[in-house]
């Protein structure tokens, strides 16, 4: 893997440090939530329904240090459903370091679902080290509620009818102690953040193929109102595969 920006320096790490390249603001300057996506070269989210056949061995270690970092990782029901997700692993690497940080030795998993339309007898609500988090609204049906409760898996209340708020959802997180959050997409919930004005930062995979169909977009939903400017902070590639990291421009900074 090598390193296109910023421009490599003689102090630049060899190789490249994902840990530092990919490290969070400080906590003190409150909640932080990343997304992580891949796209392939004409804008592709997934290929046959996953993303799957767009990723690699490089984009798989990014995910694993990016899932490593986190607090928990924020993901839509539809995602959850297609992808087959599983509970967060403990990574032995990480684990003096999450320890030092206060977080538990895997992320939570932080399902955002409106019909609770799940299968709550799967590994990711029953056999979780951390229990999964299961973010709905206040209408949520109370019978898959209570399935969901009787899984293992904390519920948390973030709108105020059947559906998710996105910003209440990041302070709900928050005010659990999870601060640091990744966003796993899908591409129409990941819209509804984007819109909602709270994703800090994107990484995004670029995959070397063009698929073609009519895949989603990386965001495929809700309109942002400006748009949103990001800015550049870093890029890596291997394999043809780059991994670029963007964060939002704060309102002082477009107006500067």
């Amino acid at each position: 893997m090598q390193q296109l920006f910023p421009p490599p320096g003689p102090d630049t790490a060899n190789p490249v440090d994902l840990v530092h390249t990919y490290a969070y603001p400080p906590r003190e300057a409150g909640p932080y939530l990343r997304a992580n996506m891949v796209s392939s070269l004409d804008g592709a989210a997934t290929h046959d329904g996953t993303s799957t056949a767009l990723s690699s061995a490089a984009d798989m270690r990014i995910f694993g240090t990016l899932r490593a970092l986190a607090d928990a990782v924020v993901v839509g029901a539809e995602t959850v459903r297609n992808e087959g997700y599983r509970p967060g692993k403990a990574r032995p690497s990480f684990a003096e370091r999450r320890a030092a940080d206060g977080q538990t030795p895997a992320p939570a998993i932080a399902v955002i679902s409106r019909r609770l339309d799940l299968d709550f007898a799967a590994p990711l609500f029953t056999a979780a080290t951390t229990p999964t988090l299961l973010l709905t609204g206040a209408g949520a049906d109370r019978k898959a509620l209570a399935a969901a409760e009787a899984a293992g898996a904390r519920v948390v209340v973030a709108g105020d009818g059947d559906g998710v708020d996105p910003a209440r959802a990041v302070r709900e997180l928050a005010a659990l102690g999870l601060s640091r959050l990744l966003h796993e997409g899908g591409p129409r919930v990941l819209a509804q953040f984007a819109a909602a004005g709270v994703v800090d930062e994107l990484c995004l995979t670029v995959a070397p193929f063009a698929v073609g169909g009519d895949a989603p977009r990386i965001m495929n939903g809700p309109g942002v109102a400006g748009p949103a400017r990001f800015v550049p902070v870093s890029v890596l590639e291997e394999d043809g595969f780059l991994f670029t990291r963007y964060v939002k421009q704060t309102e002082a900074q477009v107006t500067a």
